[in-house]
């Protein structure tokens, strides 16, 4: 498995985890869950941010990677 796809893979599973926690988040009905799912899912989402953008760098550097 190369690096690219090892990056796009851990993409895919922060963006399951940040749907999962905002799903929580909605879910629950004690307020301090529901804040600490949520804090947890805005970390997810900045994750997913800064994965993305790791993304296209490698696109750019190795542009036989982009689209897989």
């Amino acid at each position: 498995m190369t690096i690219s796809s090892q990056v796009k893979q851990t993409l895919a599973s922060l963006k399951n985890i940040e749907a999962s926690l905002t799903a929580f988040s909605n879910l629950s009905t004690h307020e301090k869950t529901k804040q600490v799912f949520q804090e947890n899912a805005q970390t997810a989402h900045h994750l997913v941010e800064t994965m993305k953008n790791r993304v296209k760098e490698l696109e750019m550097e190795e542009p036989q990677y982009k689209g897989l």
